[in-house]
């Protein structure tokens, strides 16, 4: 699963504006309620309830808030650039600038873990990471995002 496959035609944002990790979900929820037609409210309370379970933040400035939701066909998957790191109680205490945002349907757990394996692999890559901090733009973040990520396959 490719992740440039997953994210929406108009899914990436370089420059989102958020004060604190409750604020960048809303955000995120309202660009995806944008996109795909479920309902902000829903989408957000869901992204809610999925960080009480435990931290998105992955570490290293990176998170990915995911949820399963009824009344969407499709994996929608939504990158943004945070213009200023704020604290998403990651694991290792650092500040996130960068957010994946991944919504599947609730049938789909196979897919669901395909599509959060890909952006694994993604931001795993320090090439990739440095190059999603520094592009200038959407066509910048666009050509970081479908760089080749070497297997590490055993």
């Amino acid at each position: 699963m490719d992740l440039c496959d997953l994210l929406a035609s108009d899914g990436i944002i370089a420059s989102l504006k958020a004060t604190s990790k409750k604020h960048a979900l809303q955000e995120l929820a309202t660009i995806a309620a944008e996109r795909s037609g479920l309902d902000q409210r829903e989408i957000f309370n869901a992204l809610l309830q999925r960080e009480r379970l435990g931290s998105t933040g992955l570490g290293h400035g990176i998170a990915i808030p995911h949820v399963k939701l009824g009344g969407i066909r499709n994996i929608l998957c939504v990158f943004a650039r945070l213009d200023a790191p704020i604290d998403f109680e990651s694991h290792d205490n650092q500040p996130v600038d960068l957010l994946f945002l991944l919504i599947a349907p609730d049938h789909a757990s196979g897919d669901h873990l395909k599509a959060l394996a890909s952006i694994s692999r993604v931001v795993r890559e320090p090439s990739v990471i440095d190059a999603l901090r520094n592009a200038s733009d959407v066509a910048g973040l666009r050509m970081a995002l479908a760089r080749p990520v070497p297997s590490h396959a055993a």
